[in-house]
């Protein structure tokens, strides 16, 4: 299969430009988190951004698979679309509201989304969906932090 640079770079760029803006709203959440109460297996600070950048890129790499599939991806592309803007959102009702029960809830939509997205990508081309179960895997670790950090402060 011949790789199509264009498309490539658009996907890899959409879930990195969604994750910097987001970023960037909410770039003096590390402070705050850091003086918030935090559960075992807690990961330092500096490792959010670096995790995030790869599954941002490997999110970019599955759409990209599905978008240059031959097979119909309509429904598969307008679900990875919502939950980019789940996942978007999230931080900042985490970080710049510090509403942490609500952001545990939107968690638990962002993880339904990203599995209903899996599930689709799986349909039209299998790689896709392997890319997107770290994904699935970060954001249950998420819940598990954010559920934890919502009962303890």
């Amino acid at each position: 299969m011949k790789i199509q640079w264009k498309k490539l770079i658009l996907c890899l760029v959409l879930p990195l430009a969604v994750g910097g803006l987001s970023a960037f709203l909410t770039q003096d959440s590390m402070k705050m988190f850091e003086t918030i109460q935090k559960p075992p297996l807690s990961p330092p600070g500096w490792l959010f951004p670096i995790v995030w950048t790869i599954l941002y890129l490997f999110m970019g790499i599955a759409s990209y698979l599905v978008l240059t599939s031959s097979k119909s991806n309509q429904t598969a592309l307008t679900l990875y679309g919502i939950q980019l803007v789940f996942n978007f959102i999230w931080p900042l009702i985490f970080f710049n509201r510090q509403q942490y029960l609500f952001a545990f809830i939107w968690l638990i939509f962002l993880w339904i989304l990203i599995l209903a997205t899996i599930i689709q990508f799986d349909s039209i081309s299998k790689p896709a969906k392997y890319f997107l179960l770290p994904y699935l895997l970060w954001v249950t670790f998420a819940g598990y932090l954010n559920f934890a950090i919502y009962l303890l402060n």
